[in-house]
């Protein structure tokens, strides 16, 4: 363009492809901030408004003209030697090109993915000459999902290659520490899959994952990346699942959960599904010891039976179907609507067949190995126990896998770890999301089918959720309808948790049916621990009565420092049946407590201010005191957890929560389902 030439607007768009160069103007007198571009049929100058937007639009420029002409060079490659080095500039151009931009390296990764595609022909060696080639850019890029799927084939065919270790390693670690979403790059998660596989073929094997897990969390005790544990969690799930994909493919006519539970006739005239139950030897005969009385007869509603023995077979399960369905009326919830039957119930129904069995391919099982394995790991670390425990609850496998006595022993230590951690927000995560739906509790519980003990870890479950916060009527009263006959007999073994819950069925008046309550007097009175919680039960039910007996003060205030080992002397020494206000203000009691003031049936005010009764206390007190009117808990450590419990208590007219970790959310819940309540201080909390 010489001067005088036209301005403005061009009037046609340009080709990138026909520009033949690119200059910055730099002669005597030449227009500031300008661009000069060279075509076959002139040359046009582009003026910018400053030098940094005419430097941004050169090097744009330029990027772009020499991306098709690499766009167009390996479109047709002849000569592999020549396509690797032209691979290499490309490359180099985009590590060193000034522009600030996710195409600048993601547009070089995706020419060299389609040149990948189109010659699938490649030898070994090709194979990694070009990923030793773009190792650079992967540093800082994930791969895109063409280049994901040629590394997934060269971990297959090549796993003890050693650009495995030295380049995909950063790779994979790089997408487990930065990726938000396998939904969105689902060959992410299956390139991650495939590299620990590989790892797993090397000569140390699982030595070599357990090191790239460790390396994932790093040596300190609390990881510092978020997102590496729900990553690989992902990975194990979906790597669990592809094992059992031609089982689960296999249910295509098979019926619909739903039409399980309401017992619907399917399409095509097929037969009315039936029940399935797992096959195990007979159960050995019932203990004397749990046999009733002879002028007793055993109560029909809670039969007493001793836990099934352990699967002979880990690598092949056999169901059958189980014409009479009654047996598992109790842990059913009711039939009819649209909600599901629960997993136990509905394992393998297949009308099909009258025998099933799980037997995986030698493949298959070495990928059910290895990231069962790294579930087992990832267990072991504290910190990320909680958040593991949450993303396992529900339970996302497959029906298949949980009908797998291999996989379900394989998974047994994770559930341990879980029941053996002291803090609440792991071990809860045992329970069912919700009733009607089946827990890791319900699965390794005496009679599920994963449980391949005689009750030992259901032991240990109950035992850390009574220590928590579930001694409540409602976890007592899930046991007796559907795990008494477990109980009882680890109870007659000496189980000392399992004898603690038969006492506090008795003295919480669980057990309604008398001949059942002396069975279980009889099985607290088999065992010398038995017998001496049982006389202790005794002892503390007298002194309930002479407590609640009519009579005492109507108000009661306790001295400032007072302890609960204080308030249980004051109320041991005599009668306090007509106590209707109580002030614990400013003492040092916590939610033991709650243990004593539960046994005080006037109850009807209470003032907790500036004490440490906590969530704990709060949930037994929702249980207990149904007439409560009048409740303080003013500057006390007590949080939603426990507040919500609050909502059952219908009596409640007054409540103050000031300086407590009140949410907005729970005081509007609470007064949803609070009706007489009239008087409310939520001061200095988030509700305010």
């Amino acid at each position: 363009m010489e001067d005088g030439g036209p301005t403005g607007y061009m009037e046609s768009a340009l080709s990138y492809s026909t520009i033949e160069d690119v200059q910055l103007l730099s002669w005597d007198n030449a227009p500031k901030y300008c661009v000069q571009l060279s075509f076959p049929g002139g040359t046009v100058l582009l003026q910018a408004a400053n030098s940094y937007l005419r430097d941004q639009w050169f090097h744009s420029l330029q990027w772009k003209k020499k991306i098709f002409k690499y766009r167009k060079t390996l479109s047709n490659p002849s000569r592999w030697d020549v396509v690797l080095k032209e691979i290499r500039a490309l490359v180099d151009m985009a590590l060193t090109s000034p522009l600030q931009d996710e195409s600048i390296h993601q547009a070089p990764l995706h020419i060299i993915s389609t040149l990948l595609a189109e010659n699938t022909s490649l030898s070994t060696q090709d194979h990694e000459n070009v990923i030793m080639a773009i190792a650079p850019l992967l540093e800082n890029n994930h791969p895109p999902p063409g280049l994901c799927e040629f590394f997934c084939k060269h971990c297959r065919e090549r796993p003890r290659s050693m650009v495995v270790i030295e380049v995909f390693t950063p790779v994979v670690q790089r997408i487990l520490k930065h990726n938000m979403d396998f939904g969105k790059c689902p060959r992410l998660r299956l390139f991650t899959q495939e590299y620990i596989l590989a790892l797993n073929e090397l000569n140390a094997g699982m030595e070599v994952v357990k090191k790239f897990v460790h390396s994932m969390h790093g040596p300190t005790g609390q990881c510092p990346h978020p997102r590496v544990l729900p990553n690989l969690v992902a990975v194990c799930l979906a790597a669990i699942y592809s094992c059992y994909e031609d089982f689960i493919n296999s249910r295509d006519n098979s019926p619909s959960l739903k039409e399980i539970r309401n017992g619907c006739q399917q399409q095509n005239d097929r037969k009315p599904p039936m029940p399935l139950r797992l096959l195990r030897p007979e159960p050995p005969p019932m203990p004397a010891s749990l046999l009733p009385t002879p002028t007793l007869s055993p109560p029909p509603t809670l039969p007493l039976s001793p836990p099934p023995p352990s699967i002979v077979n880990s690598s092949e399960i056999l169901v059958e179907l189980e014409r009479n369905n009654t047996a598992n009326a109790l842990r059913r919830g009711p039939a009819g609507g649209d909600s599901e039957p629960n997993l136990i119930d509905c394992l393998l129904v297949s009308p099909a067949l009258n025998t099933l069995s799980i037997q995986l391919p030698a493949q298959a099982d070495r990928v059910l190995g290895c990231f069962a394995l790294i579930l087992k790991m990832l267990s072991d670390y504290d910190d990320w126990r909680p958040a593991l425990a949450s993303l396992l609850q529900p339970i996302p496998f497959p029906k298949e896998a949980l009908a797998h006595a291999k996989f379900t022993k394989e998974l047994k230590y994770v559930i341990q770890r879980f029941a053996e951690d002291p803090r609440q927000e792991v071990h809860s995560c045992l329970l069912s999301v919700r009733s009607g739906k089946d827990g890791w509790f319900q699965l390794y519980s005496p009679g599920g089918v994963a449980c391949d003990d005689d009750g030992e870890l259901f032991a240990s479950m109950v035992h850390i959720l009574m220590g928590s916060c579930y001694k409540t009527k409602k976890f007592l009263l899930s046991l007796a309808e559907n795990k008494l006959g477990p109980c009882m007999l680890l109870a007659l073994r000496g189980n000392q948790t399992m004898v603690e819950i038969l006492c506090l069925m008795l003295e919480y008046n669980i057990i309604e049916n008398k001949d059942t309550q002396l069975q279980i007097i009889s099985t607290l009175e088999s065992t010398q621990v038995g017998l001496r919680m049982y006389e202790q039960l005794c002892d503390r039910q007298r002194e309930l009565k002479e407590l609640q007996r009519k009579g005492g003060p109507t108000r009661l205030t306790l001295p400032s420092k007072s302890t609960d080992a204080d308030l249980a002397r004051l109320l041991s020494s005599g009668s306090f049946g007509n106590l209707e206000n109580l002030s614990l203000a400013f003492t040092n009691v916590t939610s033991a407590c709650a243990e004593q003031l539960i046994k005080l049936p006037s109850l009807k005010q209470l003032n907790l201010w500036s004490t440490q009764f906590g969530d704990t206390g709060l949930r037994l007190l929702s249980e207990h005191l149904a007439c409560l009117q009048v409740l303080n808990l003013c500057e006390t450590p007590v949080t939603d957890a426990g507040l919500l419990a609050l909502s059952s208590m219908k009596s409640l007219c007054s409540l103050n929560m000031n300086s407590t970790k009140l949410s907005a959310d729970t005081y509007e819940d609470l007064k949803a389902k609070l009706p007489n309540l009239k008087e409310v201080d939520v001061r200095y909390t988030e509700a305010w």
